[in-house]
């Protein structure tokens, strides 16, 4: 079992018999008890922070809970989670769509197993399918690794973590940007946001996928990016914009999560110039950890620009209640849908994603 277990100083008798007595049940995802809860425990990253499932909420009309166990007033564990349909409106639980990775989090691994019990009998009860963006190692559960994630550890001093990547691909195409006058400022106008999603649909577009509609942006800006949980940056050249890049940040970890460049000025690498502020600023903020985001197992261009950067390549499993349940996966009706897209004008992909993307999750 993959949650994070908080040091706690209970002995052990006492924590089975605060459990003994705790409870399993659903609450307001912005529950204030759940939030200071998951402030403290180990293992919380931007994903868990009530303000991303309120964004997926505002953008998509889903519903977001969290599943707690509690003892009295005191939270021991939790699971954010969302009620999404699939395009045969069988409504299932996600922790969480649209999601890299986000599991449930425990202060004892007694709690974990209670907060596990719990889920599956809420789960059983609803007749709701239940997926978590974790691997879960519990009886019932169904796992399979579907992508990798990259996770970098940050040093407090930014310069000695550019020292361990001088000699790397990725220090020397930091230094290659900063050659050809690649140039990163904050997207912090009106303007930019739509900048970045100019470059966002041009990039899906190219990789033949539906483009997120323009409203998730908006509420990105609203729920995160105002409350100092996100940023976009965009590299320049010349005084125009030729890549950009999203980072969530919250509780000591920066996540990357969307990337778009224009492909002429890759040669510049904008995209290297866009990860070293990011990184930079992180060391400088004291977060202790950096995650360049998942990647398909069958992209191994992806998977090498990221291990460039000396992270640590981990599995990433989704896990199911649903034998055989595995969402998403590659087949022909989404190979067709790629080749549509990438062969139709931007228009198309935009319609597309504001129609089908909610399914896509």
């Amino acid at each position: 079992m993959t949650t994070a277990v908080a040091q706690a100083p209970r002995t052990d008798a006492v924590e089975r018999k605060t459990v003994d007595v705790a409870s399993v049940s659903v609450v307001a995802s912005d529950d204030p008890r759940c939030l200071a809860f998951l402030s403290e425990v180990p293992g919380a990253t931007p994903f868990h922070h009530p303000s991303w499932a309120r964004t997926i909420s505002a953008t998509y009309g889903l519903r977001p809970f969290a599943v707690v166990l509690t003892a009295g007033d005191e939270v021991l564990a939790a699971l954010p989670v969302i009620e999404s349909r699939s395009l045969h409106r069988t409504r299932r639980w996600v922790s969480l769509p649209f999601t890299d990775a986000c599991g449930p989090l425990a202060s004892t691994p007694a709690a974990s197993d209670a907060l596990l019990a719990g889920l599956d009998r809420l789960a059983g009860d609803s007749g709701r399918e239940l997926e978590v963006r974790e691997r879960i190692d519990a009886v019932g559960w169904q796992s399979a690794a579907r992508f990798v994630v990259h996770r970098l550890e940050l040093d407090p001093d930014p310069d000695a973590l550019r020292s361990r990547l001088r000699k790397t691909q990725a220090g020397r195409n930091i230094a290659r940007a900063e050659r050809e006058g690649v140039l990163v400022r904050p997207a912090d106008r009106d303007a930019d946001i739509q900048t970045f999603y100019d470059l966002h649909l041009a990039t899906r577009r190219r990789q033949g996928v539906p483009v997120q509609p323009r409203t998730f942006f908006t509420q990105i800006r609203n729920w995160l990016i105002d409350q100092g949980l996100a940023s976009i940056l965009l590299a320049e050249v010349e005084g125009r914009a030729v890549a950009a890049a999203l980072f969530l940040t919250w509780n000591g970890v920066t996540v990357y999560k969307f990337g778009a460049s224009d492909p002429a000025a890759w040669p510049r690498r904008p995209n290297h110039a866009l990860f070293w502020t990011a990184i930079r600023e992180s060391c400088l903020r004291g977060d202790r950890c950096f995650d360049l985001g998942r990647t398909a197992l069958d992209n191994q261009g992806l998977r090498a620009f990221k291990a460039s950067w000396l992270a640590t390549e981990q599995p990433l499993s989704y896990s199911t209640l649903e034998p055989g349940a595995s969402s998403g996966g590659e087949g022909l009706p989404r190979r067709t849908l790629g080749f549509v897209i990438r062969n139709t004008p931007a228009l198309v992909c935009r319609r597309i994603g504001e129609s089908l993307y909610r399914y896509v999750g």
